[in-house]
């Protein structure tokens, strides 16, 4: 039996889970999580049964900050917005999830701004499109995660080094956890690799020993909840 840590970028999962199966709210989309993970272990690799160490959970806290929007020529007070109580809310039932251990970055919050999407901003530099075409689907919050990847490295190091577990599943699709796969890799750890069907850059294929994602695309089964805790 291998003993396996499910490491999940956050911001990554939300936003393909909200693309595959759809918004919910923070009750809904946290057992999700916990029952896409445990998908994970319920799935046997051949002759190889899986024992959860911890699912590790990488993110920040919502912004809490007034942010001025060009389009409406006004300033938007995140701190009271439905986007941010979501996101408070579904940290905390994340926190009331069992085998979940929370590791939390931070928003680079003062350079916070609203930008042009780089398709309007070709638009508008050949013309096809001008200012007062301008609509809110042109914007989109430009704001800066800090220290969560590095989080995520530091912890695919620590349980390799410490040979806490025999396998790592990633949940991201993000080739910047290259260096810490070959890591872990080298320790002996079996490293697998979820993109939740995204496209994967050529070179982590190279340094991975299995790409997976559990679900259907487009479905879910929860009755991966019925599982025996660990």
């Amino acid at each position: 039996m291998a003993k396996t840590a499910i490491l999940v970028d956050g911001g990554f999962y939300r936003k393909r889970a909200e693309l595959l199966w759809g918004p919910k709210s923070p009750m809904d989309r946290a057992p999700e999580l916990r029952s896409y993970c445990r998908a994970h272990i319920n799935t046997r690799d051949g002759d190889l049964s899986r024992q959860l160490y911890r699912i590790f959970y990488y993110d920040c806290p919502p912004i809490n900050k007034k942010i001025f929007h060009p389009l409406h020529n006004r300033t938007i007070d995140f701190g009271k917005t439905e986007l941010f109580s979501w996101a408070e809310e579904f940290l905390n039932q994340l926190k009331r999830q069992r085998k979940f251990a929370l590791r939390m970055g931070r928003l680079s919050e003062p350079t916070a701004c609203y930008a042009l999407r780089s398709d309007t901003v070709k638009s508008l530099f050949k013309g096809t499109k001008i200012i007062t075409d301008l609509e809110d689907n042109d914007f989109s919050l430009s704001i800066e995660q800090k220290g969560v990847d590095m989080k995520i490295g530091l912890d695919i190091a620590s349980l390799a080094y410490k040979k806490q577990v025999d396998q790592i599943i990633l949940i991201s699709g993000d080739s910047d956890f290259v260096p810490a796969a070959k890591l872990a890799r080298r320790e002996g750890i079996d490293f697998i690799l979820d993109p939740m069907w995204a496209t994967i850059k050529p070179d982590l294929f190279e340094h991975i020993d299995g790409l997976r994602s559990p679900w259907k695309k487009g479905e879910q089964n929860h009755q991966n909840d019925k599982c025996e805790e660990d």
